[in-house]
């Protein structure tokens, strides 16, 4: 009897060290994305944050390894004007994700170039609160690409969506859905997606994010007029197992700043 739960103790072990070990092994293979939206009241903050970003934050990020930092902010027309900043960093590994921050800690420059930011008072704070979002890339697409625009950042509309599900099993579905060839057909209508992802932790999960880019509004009306009648896309929305997959479709067209990577 003893011997019986050796044996079945020695074999969890080796379970779990061999779960383990894949996990390890398979860190890497797909990106890491930190989706940080800062929640502004003002025009006060609005600047301070920019400041910040632009001066401080950026050129420390690419001195710590993350080359592409994109800065986003939402168009006029868009409830959320003047109230949010959108801040995507992506990273290759989740060792780079939790040593980042140290790495700012230790960079001097940041501290200087920062230090409106970083000490500013309680009664004159440069946000309201920071919401982040940990996304991970999709197998089918594990990492990210910065667009190919030709127009001046002030005329292009990027467009973040978040596609919640009812349940986690559905949510598992529409994730399927993209990988099986949703996104295919944004790469084939040239959408010229940055990232697909899914969320690990955030305020509305389960749900899965993604950000395509357009040169204007124009052109970005124009391909969603062309996805709702692809034949490849017609054909997949009405598949059985598919339905009902999103209970909620949160769409935000936003803007590149000057001083954002892409």
């Amino acid at each position: 009897m003893n011997q019986n739960k050796l044996i079945v103790s020695s074999l969890m072990l080796l379970f779990t060290f061999s779960l383990s070990f894949f996990s390890v092994a398979q860190d890497g293979k797909r990106d890491l994305y930190e989706l940080k939206i800062y929640h502004i009241a003002n025009s006060t903050q609005e600047q301070m944050v920019d400041k910040y970003l632009e001066s401080a934050f950026i050129p420390a990020a690419h001195r710590a390894g993350v080359s592409q930092v994109g800065v986003f902010k939402p168009l006029p027309s868009e409830q959320e004007a003047g109230k949010r900043i959108f801040v995507f960093l992506p990273f290759k590994n989740s060792k780079d994700y939790f040593q980042f921050q140290s790495k700012l800690d230790k960079d001097q420059r940041f501290q200087d170039a920062g230090k409106d930011y970083i000490y500013a008072s309680h009664n004159n704070p440069p946000f309201e609160r920071i919401e982040t979002r940990l996304l991970q890339a999709f197998k089918g697409s594990p990492r990210m690409k910065a667009p190919e625009l030709s127009a001046p950042k002030s005329e292009r509309v990027y467009e973040l969506r978040s596609y919640e599900a009812a349940t986690e099993r559905l949510y598992r579905q529409k994730v399927k859905m993209f990988n099986s060839g949703e996104t295919d057909i944004f790469d084939k209508l040239a959408f010229n997606p940055v990232f697909y992802a899914e969320t690990l932790a955030g305020a509305t999960m389960p749900n899965l994010m993604y950000l395509t880019t357009f040169e204007n509004m124009e052109e970005r009306n124009a391909h969603w007029d062309a996805f709702r009648v692809d034949p490849d896309w017609v054909a997949m929305k009405d598949l059985e197992e598919y339905q009902n997959t999103v209970s909620k479709n949160v769409t935000r067209l936003l803007r590149p700043t000057d001083y954002s990577d892409f």
